[in-house]
């Protein structure tokens, strides 16, 4: 069964814009390259430290190849790792599995 990804990340303070842009130009291209489905991308309205997305996966078995060709890959490990952790606050990182409800127009 489809499940959903809700990751919730805290952005280090006035770091926001490099983050988007490191998102929108280097992990979501280098994520749907690599299969996963990404559902969406957003900022907090009021908080310059809310940043959240949300991923689709087919299946428990098909979340775990796509970890396994983005986060083993030495695009990820080499280039992509060392920014993220000079952007989010990596250790307060909350990752929610959701299933859609029958009426959901995200199936």
């Amino acid at each position: 069964m489809a499940f959903y990804e809700l990751r919730h990340y805290r952005v280090l303070p006035g770091k926001m814009d490099e983050w988007v842009r490191c998102m929108e130009e280097e992990i979501i291209p280098l994520q749907v390259a690599r299969g996963m489905v990404i559902a969406g991308s957003f900022r907090g309205e009021s908080n310059d430290q809310t940043y959240v997305w949300l991923r689709r996966f087919d299946s428990e078995e098909q979340r775990e190849q796509l970890y396994a060709a983005v986060y083993e890959s030495d695009e990820w490990k080499n280039e992509i790792a060392p920014q993220v952790e000079k952007l989010i606050e990596r250790s307060t990182i909350e990752v929610t599995r959701l299933t859609p409800t029958p009426k959901s127009v995200l199936q």
